[in-house]
């Protein structure tokens, strides 16, 4: 879903890395309450991929935030960085929303320093 962001946000008249950058991090705050690095940092990450790294819980949350993002922009279709900021947090917002209500009915983070990969390849050592 991230390299479609980044051809459909060039498409639609996003030029600039710094606009990249900076969607990409609206899009992380609005669906977790982190920024890519608040993120990074929390889960201990210095180079290594934030998506590698995340959760299965993280993931279910990550995807439909991506999905109403990409449906929204494709019905919406957004002119420029401005635009597409405003469409791209209408989606995603429907999946943090979703998190913040389960946050509430379980009493736990789904965001969480956690790391997917490190217990992955503890299970490829043991096998």
């Amino acid at each position: 879903m991230k390299n479609w962001f980044n051809i459909e946000w060039k498409n639609r008249g996003v030029k600039e890395q710094k606009e990249y950058a900076i969607l990409t991090a609206d899009i992380s705050k609005a669906t977790f309450g982190l920024t890519p690095s608040e993120y990074k940092k929390l889960k201990g990450l210095k180079s290594q991929n934030l998506r590698e790294h995340i959760t299965d819980l993280e993931l279910i949350f990550l995807m439909p935030g991506e999905a109403s993002a990409t449906a929204i922009v494709k019905t919406k279709k957004p002119k420029g960085f401005v635009q597409n900021k405003v469409v791209a947090n209408q989606g995603v917002r429907i999946a943090g929303d979703a998190r913040k209500a389960l946050e509430v009915k379980t009493g736990e983070k789904v965001v969480s320093k956690n790391n997917y990969l490190p217990q992955a390849n503890m299970i490829k050592k043991l096998n």
